[in-house]
């Protein structure tokens, strides 16, 4: 059974190679109790600032600090309502500051959150940042980009990646330029145990490809997969600020959301049925007590009409309130895969990284023969004797963790302009 405690998470962000600030900024937020997972949900949110650095910081902070917050606040609402309530307040508020300050002109974010809870996994997306779900050997992309590039893609119903000649990072869409922003919901994704979801930043997708960080974050546990793949995109060249958060489900897979306890369903009643319950008995125990004492009879008859008109009140609002909840939610409609590539681990491709690990090798020794740390030869050494032992699976996490060592010491003094290309890679299917 997939539990609140049955998933591990590691997050991360880094400057890359080439710019001075990092205008990413992170939320990963798990459930302290089963009852929050359950009300609220562990949540995991990525945030690119746009914007000049000072600006695009503040912007992204704003969103990873304020998103999180604002869904906690409005989660009794609903998933979908309260995630849409967030984005579109925490826009507001970003927007408000560009309009405010004239250094703050052109103040805007992504934002991309998941939220896992037992029902399965919600996503609330506004740019280009991504979530990916890795399953069965293979990498789905749940959110869909909103950049130029992509919707040119989605007019023309064509895979992105046939377009040529048009620029991936023109965003069109993104917290805070606009007063409105229109944000995209979907779910619930299913849990499976064994699931794993990736949420990164364009840092890490555009220089690492869809399988390489399936397969990664497939084969590693969340932080060796996270910190590997900061140092695979650095070693191509760490173009733009990287940050990632890998997930991954443990338990059994949940076919069905686990009952509440009948202390959690008392908790969680509407005031307005126990008022309802209680006015009632007022108004019963009123009938003797008026024989007895008129006055009396007459107090009792007043706080029973009373409580149980306050109760209606509260009950219609509250239904009201639900079925505003249930329309919002059925407006998430059909879930969708935007992308899917294969991921898995297979000879050729433990092969093709052993290959390009043993080239890093040659062409770091070249520049910097002493940079060589030992740590790398006992894992790579170790990888080709479970290679040849035919344990795949473990020769590639072996190969992966030698070559975290090697990227690790070379990145710490390559240059700016240099980069690893290509590490390996499987075409879509």
């Amino acid at each position: 059974m997939i539990n609140f405690d049955s998933f591990t998470h590691f997050a991360l962000t880094d400057v890359g190679i080439r710019r001075s600030h990092n205008q990413d900024a992170f939320a990963a937020i798990p459930a302290k109790s089963r009852e929050i997972w359950r009300e609220q949900g562990h949540i995991f949110l990525v945030a690119d600032g746009m914007g000049g650095h000072a600006v695009g910081e503040k912007a992204s902070q704003q969103a990873a600090r304020d998103i999180p917050l604002a869904y906690q606040k409005y989660s009794k609402d609903g998933v979908a309502q309260a995630l849409r309530r967030a984005f579109v307040e925490v826009n507001a508020a970003i927007h408000a500051v560009g309009v405010r300050n004239r250094e703050f002109q052109g103040l805007g974010t992504t934002a991309t959150a998941l939220v896992l809870r037992p029902e399965g996994a919600w996503i609330a997306h506004v740019g280009d940042s991504r979530v990916y779900r890795v399953r069965g050997g293979r990498i789905q992309q749940l959110t869909f980009d909103h950049s130029y590039l992509w919707e040119m893609a989605r007019r023309q119903n064509v895979d992105p990646a046939e377009l040529q000649g048009l620029k991936s990072n023109v965003i069109i869409r993104s917290l805070g330029p606009d007063a409105l922003v229109q944000v995209d919901i979907e779910g619930p994704h299913a849990l499976e145990a064994g699931d794993v979801f990736v949420v990164c930043s364009d840092g890490l997708s555009g220089p690492v490809t869809d399988s390489e960080i399936g397969a990664v974050a497939s084969a590693l546990p969340p932080e060796e997969a996270v910190r590997f793949l900061v140092q695979l995109a650095n070693l191509r060249g760490g173009p733009d600020n990287i940050t990632a958060v890998v997930v991954r489900v443990g338990g059994e897979p949940l076919r069905t959301p686990p009952r509440r306890s009948l202390a959690e369903s008392l908790r969680r009643m509407h005031w307005s049925l126990p008022g309802l319950i209680l006015g009632i008995l007022l108004a019963i125990v009123a009938i003797p007590a008026f024989l007895s004492s008129r006055n009396l009879g007459l107090f009792m008859f007043l706080a029973a009409t009373l409580t149980i008109a306050l109760s209606l009140a509260g009950l219609l609002l509250h239904v009201r309130a639900e079925r505003i909840r249930r329309e919002v939610e059925e407006e998430v409609g059909e879930l969708h895969i935007y992308r899917e590539s294969p991921c898995d681990i297979d000879a050729a491709v433990v092969e093709k990284l052993a290959r390009s690990i043993g080239d890093l090798k040659q062409k770091v020794s070249e520049v910097f023969p002493k940079l060589i740390p030992e740590s790398y030869t006992k894992l790579f050494t170790q990888a080709e004797k479970l290679q040849k032992e035919g344990d795949l699976m473990a020769a590639f996490r072996e190969y992966c963790r030698a070559m975290h060592e090697l990227a690790r010491s070379y990145n710490s003094v390559r240059s700016k302009a240099e980069m690893f290309q290509p590490v390996w890679e499987k075409k879509k299917k």
